[in-house]
């Protein structure tokens, strides 16, 4: 009888959670291990849109694109996860910008529709001045981050994964070439292979093997009101700021997608997001800030993923991205393939670790 593999995950927000239910769902033994709390960092402080918009290049489009798809799977699959699938009503970038991107990503099967004035204000009935030109995306959606990947690491140790917090990785463990496990306070965890997802923290952890990966880690500041009737049915990004409302009612803004640098103030900033959302919607002077969030985004290289095995050393795995929300199915389940039978999914093959030895090289 062939020997349950063990794999450290190091990182338990939803890429290192998405993982670790997949590769236990597959009968391997995961041991996710994190620094704090379940859950992670940057996960926390995500604005948590699903979604393959935007100006990026046609092979992460589709790597996107089928993740969205594969959100649906761990709807069915995964007790607790529910995405809310209002679509995103978009018109935050120039005319000729935006139709641009609605020619190219109809082009690519993305569901991309005209919508004018009038069709604005009955998506999105509370907007106090609907746009003359707009984007829908009937296919896009949010999910609440903290609550679905708590949910995937409940299913993933409801099958026999092992979680670990506050007992943060010091280093990763070599042995005649081969990671064989990793040293954290609590001492040695043993493994066959280490996953690092570990987000802005994947880099120090990586260094000490020759590996580099550039990353920067933008903040991201979200307000966060108190909870309120119904104002918004899917996702807004307006010019102002990006507006989503949550299942128990509060509605959750930034400055753009990701969020928005808070400054020095970090609260008077928030105050000053949340008096502008209130401007944004009829009946926003009745919404009560409650609070804001403040995270930093993990953001590797050029933008885009980095996820597989480096060639330098054996028994590392890596998954490091911003998109961790919209990436998480397809990750997880590309990652633990790859993992337990070799086998590379065609859609990262632009995103390899060694890309950016390859181009220090050159």
């Amino acid at each position: 009888m062939a020997r349950t593999p063990k794999i450290a995950i190091v990182g338990s927000g939803i890429v290192g959670a998405s993982i670790a239910w997949h590769l236990s769902r597959s009968g391997a033994q995961p041991v996710v291990i994190e620094a704090g709390e379940a859950g992670g960092l940057a996960t926390r402080s995500s604005w948590a849109w699903i979604n393959a918009s935007w100006g990026n290049p046609e092979p992460y489009f589709r790597l996107r694109h089928r993740s969205m798809a594969m959100w649906h799977d761990l709807e069915r699959d995964v007790p607790g996860i529910t995405v809310a699938w209002g679509g995103g009503l978009i018109w935050d970038m120039p005319t000729d910008e935006l139709d641009a991107y609605a020619r190219q990503h109809s082009a690519w099967g993305y569901g991309v529709a005209r919508v004018g004035a009038l069709e604005a204000q009955r998506i999105e009935p509370q907007l106090a001045s609907p746009p003359e030109r707009a984007l829908h995306v009937a296919e896009e959606g949010a999910v609440e981050p903290l609550a679905a990947t708590l949910a995937l690491l409940a299913a993933a140790k409801s099958r026999g994964a092992e979680i670990i917090t506050r007992q943060p990785v010091l280093n990763l463990v070599e042995r005649a070439g081969k990671l064989v496990g990793v040293e954290t306070n609590g001492g040695m965890i043993d493994a066959d292979e280490v996953v690092l997802a570990a987000g802005v923290a994947t880099p120090e952890l990586a260094a000490p093997m020759g590996i580099e990966i550039p990353m920067t880690a933008p903040p991201g500041l979200l307000v966060v009101s108190k909870p309120h009737s119904r104002l918004l049915n899917g996702l807004v990004m307006a010019p102002e700021m990006h507006l989503r409302q949550t299942a128990d009612g509060r509605v959750i803004a930034g400055d753009d997608f990701g969020g928005s640098d808070p400054g020095e103030d970090a609260l008077a900033s928030a105050r000053a997001v949340f008096d502008q959302l209130k401007n944004l919607l009829r009946s926003g002077e009745t919404l009560e800030f409650d609070h804001f969030s403040l995270g930093h985004r993990p953001t590797p290289g050029e933008g885009f993923p980095v996820v597989g095995r480096p060639q330098s050393i054996a028994g590392l795995y890596l998954a490091t991205m911003h998109s961790g929300i919209t990436l998480a199915p397809a990750i997880g389940s590309f990652a633990a393939s790859e993992i337990l039978t070799g086998r590379r999914d065609v859609l990262l093959a632009p995103f390899g670790p060694d890309r950016f030895a390859a181009g220090k090289n050159q």
